[in-house]
Parts: C-alpha cells; structure tokens; sequence
C-alpha cells in the first residue's frame, strides 16, 4: 500500500506502507463436518446453531474475513466455516450493562399524552390481521396518536430476512419482533404486531418481555375455511400441492391464544369490517387509560 505525503521542503514523497500479516493461534483440538443432507447445509451469511460433541477446548483467535488463513476459524463461542457463521447459544453477556437517560418512558409518554403498548394480533394466515392493523393505524392516527405497525411479512424483508419458517426460525422471528415492538412502546407509541406467531409460548415470551401488562393480545378467531377460502397470496393452495412445507393451518399447527384481551370473530356468520374491527381495540384501549398519558 502506498500513501502520499508533503514533506516540508514541498516536495511531494510516497512512502511504502508495509503491513505484518497476523499470527493466528494455533487450535488445541481439530474437528471436521460430516456430510448433510442439501436442506441442513449452511450457506454463505446465514446462521445455524451448532451443537459439538464431545465438549472440546478451544483457543479463542483473531477473525479476519479477507484472510485466506482465517477461512476456518473460532472466536469465542462462534464457530465461523467460510463466511458462513454458526452460532452456539451465548446465554446472557456478563460484561453488558443496562444505562439509564435522564427522559424516560414516563416523560416520553406525558409529552405525546398516551401510553406506550403493544397491540400483537396473531391469527392464521387470511384472517385479517395485516386488514385490521392497517384499520386500526389509521383510526388511531385520525385521533392524533402515535402508532407504528410490525406487519410479519414486512420484517422479514429486513430485519428478519435471514430466517426461514422452521420452528426455530418462527421463535426467533417473533422473538425479534417481541424486542423491537418492546422499544416502540417504551418510546411511548403504541406499537401494532401483525404476525401468525403461531406457537403460544412464543407469544407468552413476548408478553413477558412487558412487566407493566402493556401486552394487549388480540386473536383473529377465524374459522381455517374462510382464511383457505380467502387465500389472497395464494399460499394455502401451494400448502395443499404440498409445494409449501411446514404451512401453518395445514401441516403445522396453530395455538390459539388462552387467556387473550381481544378476540376478533364472526357474528351471525358474518366478519366485522375493518372499521368495527378497529373501533373494538380502539374502545378497549380507550378505556383501560392507553390513549392518555
């Protein structure tokens, strides 16, 4: 590498900027992967967890990307194979530290006079979730308050791209979105998820995350047919040509919630529009005090 400089007498110098390639320890224990199916292989910047037995000792080293001597390597609990990085659990960091600011959520929330919350829908796919998310953004906004949807399909072009729909995937898909509609409703908006979230102890965890019972639960209580019958993306007709795997409704099951603040369902076999939909969450947090502060 090369740099130009100035020197005093004007004259314009380059000097040779010389770079000393790192050491890298060397590994007390080798290992190698045994072959796996086309479906288990990890490709380039996605992320696996990975279980090795025996418990084995391993020095802790450098990771350089661009190293061809750093292909292979392990940093603390994260084992890296290429680019491709596989992570063990890491359990709760030790040398973390939670720092409060001066303007809290009780500030935040006097200033724009409502309560933060988190209003998650869950249903299956077609009940109208993303319907009454969108209804009820827009009721809130005609009020003059602050609301923000987390639609399902809407974070995983960013945020969640990385992940699939194994069952692991879907924990930590709604474990994400858990985290960031927590920090919605700290910031005082009251934050609106729209997502299948199909396992109840997934959305029980997301609940837990809100000490100050600002989880308000509201169950799309719609029957399998209508939601096939609707099918406006097409899915279930490609989870009945058994061309979508693990199709909630279909092949994979859904948990209807037990104990949840709303339920959203037919009357007389007809559904409610989106305007009803949205004025019955509206009322609920009107009176339990979240639309002031």
């Amino acid at each position: 590498m090369k740099q130009a400089f100035i020197s005093e007498s004007g004259k314009n110098h380059q000097k040779v900027m010389k770079f000393r390639r790192p050491n890298f320890p060397k590994f007390q224990h080798s290992f190698g992967f045994q072959s796996t199916p086309h479906s288990q292989l990890i490709h380039n910047n996605t992320c696996k967890n990975v279980h090795i037995h025996p418990p084995i000792t391993l020095k802790s080293t450098q990771f350089n990307p661009s190293s061809s001597h750093s292909r292979s390597s392990i940093l603390h609990n994260q084992v890296t194979c290429g680019f491709a990085s596989m992570m063990s659990a890491m359990g709760n960091p030790t040398n973390v530290f939670w720092h409060e600011c001066a303007v809290g959520k009780a500030e935040r929330q006097n200033l724009i006079n409502q309560q933060g919350c988190v209003v998650w829908i869950t249903g299956l796919s077609g009940s109208g979730k993303s319907t009454l998310a969108c209804s009820l953004n827009r009721e809130l906004h005609s009020m003059g308050k602050l609301s923000y949807v987390l639609d399902g399909d809407n974070v995983r072009h960013g945020l969640n791209k990385n992940l699939g729909f194994s069952p692991e995937d879907r924990t930590e898909n709604i474990r994400r979105v858990g985290e960031v509609a927590k920090l919605f409703a700290d910031a005082g908006l009251i934050c609106i998820a729209s997502l299948i979230s199909p396992y109840r102890k997934d959305r029980d965890a997301c609940r837990a995350m809100l000490t100050d019972k600002s989880f308000i639960e509201v169950f799309m209580n719609m029957p399998l047919e209508l939601c096939e019958g609707r099918d406006s993306k097409g899915l279930y007709k490609l989870a009945r040509a058994g061309k979508i795997k693990g199709f909630t409704g279909i092949d994979d099951p859904y948990e209807p919630p037990l104990n949840c603040e709303i339920k959203i369902e037919q009357k007389n076999g007809v559904c409610p529009t989106p305007c009803d939909m949205a004025v019955q969450v509206v009322s609920y947090l009107d009176v339990n005090g979240f639309l002031h502060a």
